[in-house]
């Protein structure tokens, strides 16, 4: 005779193991800010995560491949407090354009966002692997939502109709970017529409 109680439900190993995954990108978040990426370790992110270090092995190769990971997921949690998974378009592309430098800048100078973001960065300088998941999964989809928001400002007019996009999205993360990067002066809203308003000036219809 079974002496199993039919009303005790099995424990749900999918929902234990998504709850062990988070936990894991949220301390690999927490330690990279905390330690910086050269001290960062998977048996630290193991404890501080509260799994075995074999836990995390079983799906990353390495701390680098935790970090993205966790990276994508930040970015995910980004776009949904944000408001708007997409890019804004209001009609006014220096608007929306502001809007979403603005909200790179607020970021890049909020730890939580910019000591991962910085750790990668560096990390995919010399692992070129790393760096092409890096630019292929965090990179480009972002600056594809800038190309799209371009080319229906260029549809409507609002662009001169030669103006090369993807040259037009680089011009404006890219300065962005190399003060962020390099620290060669405050990054500021300030900052942000000066950009906009100096690259649109030479792109616009």
């Amino acid at each position: 005779m079974s002496s199993k109680n039919p009303d005790v439900k099995a424990p749900d190993a999918s929902r234990r193991s998504d709850r062990s995954r988070r936990a894991i990108l949220d301390a690999a978040l927490t330690l990279v800010g905390e330690v910086g990426y050269n001290r960062l370790t998977i048996e630290a992110i193991a404890a501080r995560a509260g799994v075995g270090k074999q836990t995390i092995y079983r799906w990353w190769p390495s701390k680098a491949a935790v970090l993205l990971d966790a990276s994508l997921a930040l970015a995910g949690d980004a776009e949904t407090e944000g408001g708007w998974a997409g890019f804004p378009d209001t009609g006014d592309l220096a608007a929306d354009l502001k809007t979403v430098l603005r909200a790179t800048v607020d970021e890049f100078n909020d730890e939580k966002y910019a000591a991962p973001a910085r750790a990668l960065t560096a990390a995919g300088a010399t692992d070129a692997e790393l760096g092409a998941r890096f630019t292929e999964q965090l990179l480009e989809p972002q600056l594809a939502l800038y190309e799209a928001r371009l080319r229906t400002a260029q549809e409507a007019g609002q662009l001169a109709p030669d103006a090369d996009l993807r040259l037009t999205v680089e011009m404006l993360v890219g300065p962005l970017t190399y003060r962020w990067l390099l620290r060669t002066a405050p990054l500021t809203h300030a900052y942000a529409d000066a950009l906009v308003d100096g690259v649109l000036s030479g792109v616009r219809a």
